[in-house]
């Protein structure tokens, strides 16, 4: 508190000694009457009444200046557990209240542990992280917020998926949905649709979706005929990206789009499928049972 501020309140207090004083002249004795209520004062700063040991205290500037701080709501220390310090101004060390640690809040008087939903559990920090969405509680959120190229997704910020062909990978949402090799001019899907006959497979592929717009059809024959030629290096590529591999045994037979004859419909005129034991493809009853492996 300013040094004016406590002049002032100070000379207050002075104005009222000659009431003290003047008080002696009455034909009381009483020195509690009188205004000497102390038993003693500090460093004997004060008048001694008259009549008995009783004693009207000087008011001091520390005295002063902790009503004036009392008065006007500075009361809080904010020190101890749960506090990390006072808000705004200090009057006399003391705060008209109190900032709390994380974890802690004020509740008007003091810093309250708080008692958080099972839903405040994100701390929203670390990488793709901007902060917490909404207000926290226990130091914590319910969601959080992300940096570009991020999104808020199944309770963590994750990095948005990209789709589309990125060198032999084709993604979809930041998932692989097909693979090639450098030397193919199409892609194959991640696993087969199992074996089934020629007309089920034919619409099976079809219905195939591998990303947005973007469905899947039979390989023709040579299509067929390439992926047996790089059937290692796909593989390699299914394998490493959560697919399934290619069988490759020579009792695994795939379709394909290519029709011998000029009906596929035609019983008497299979389509080709083809023996991945070999590079060899058979014309076959198209109710046979051959694997399907979606092509785009």
């Amino acid at each position: 508190m300013s040094n004016t501020k406590l002049f002032l309140l100070i000379g207050t207090s002075l104005s009222f000694l000659p009431l003290i004083v003047n008080a002696q002249c009455v034909e009381t004795t009483n020195c509690e009457a009188l205004g000497y209520t102390e038993t003693s004062c500090n460093g004997g700063k004060g008048i001694k009444c008259p009549f008995g040991n009783k004693w009207a205290c000087l008011a001091t500037a520390s005295d002063f200046e902790q009503q004036f701080c009392t008065t006007y709501g500075f009361k809080y220390a904010c020190s101890g557990t749960g506090y990390s310090g006072g808000a705004g101004k200090a009057c006399n060390g003391k705060y008209v209240s109190c900032n709390c640690a994380s974890g802690y809040k004020w509740n008007g008087t003091s810093c309250v542990k708080e008692s958080c939903s099972s839903a405040y559990q994100y701390t929203c920090s670390g990488t793709g992280y901007t902060g917490g969405a909404g207000t926290a509680c226990g130091g914590k959120y319910a969601s959080c917020l992300c940096s570009s190229n991020y999104e808020w997704k199944n309770g963590s910020c994750q990095k948005k998926g990209i789709s589309g062909a990125q060198g032999n990978l084709y993604y979809c949402e930041g998932k692989v949905v097909a693979v090639k090799t450098s030397g193919m001019d199409f892609y194959i899907a991640m696993r087969n649709l199992g074996q089934k006959n020629w007309y089920a497979g034919d619409q099976a592929c079809k219905d195939y979706i591998f990303c947005g717009s973007i469905k899947g059809s039979l390989p023709t024959y040579k299509q067929l005929q390439t992926i047996y030629k790089n059937k290692d290096e796909l593989n390699n590529l299914l394998s490493s990206n959560g697919g399934t591999k290619i069988i490759d045994s020579f009792s695994s037979r795939y379709w394909s789009s290519t029709v011998q004859g000029n009906d596929p419909y035609d019983p008497d005129h299979g389509n080709i499928d083809m023996y991945f034991g070999s590079p060899n493809g058979t014309s076959v009853p198209n109710s046979h049972p051959s694997y399907i492996l979606p092509v785009f």
